[in-house]
């Protein structure tokens, strides 16, 4: 079993900041990409930010230059560092981890349970 917990959400003004964590347990052989999605009231989940290997990152148009996502692969997590945020960024956002169980198991599709960010105007 493979958990994901994120943290780090929370209720900030437009222009600020704000830092995401998602710590990634259970049975791990290895994780391929980690990749952040948001989903605001009324609307579908959306794709925001993906990260392969240490450094290979790619960001949707609306947050790139603004958003930077990282990895420690040490310690299985992934971040999202929030700059200049938006009223529009505000959503649930979740962390979602594309992880292999088991040495020449197939690779399975992990999410959490979301953490929220509110960016007021």
């Amino acid at each position: 079993q493979v958990q994901l917990v994120e943290s780090g959400g929370g209720m900030v003004q437009a222009g600020g900041s704000l830092r995401l964590s998602c710590a990634v347990s259970g049975s791990i052989f290895s994780i391929n990409a980690m990749r952040w999605h948001r989903q605001a009231p009324g609307n579908q989940r959306e794709w925001v930010a993906g990260i392969i290997g240490r450094n290979i990152t790619n960001y949707a148009d609306s947050v790139k230059g603004r958003f930077t996502i990282s990895r420690d692969n040490a310690k299985n997590a992934v971040h999202l560092q929030m700059n200049t945020l938006k009223p529009e960024d505000t959503g649930v956002y979740y962390c979602n981890a594309h992880v292999r169980t088991s040495a020449g198991g197939w690779m399975d599709d992990y999410w959490g349970q979301g953490t929220q960010v509110t960016v007021s105007s």
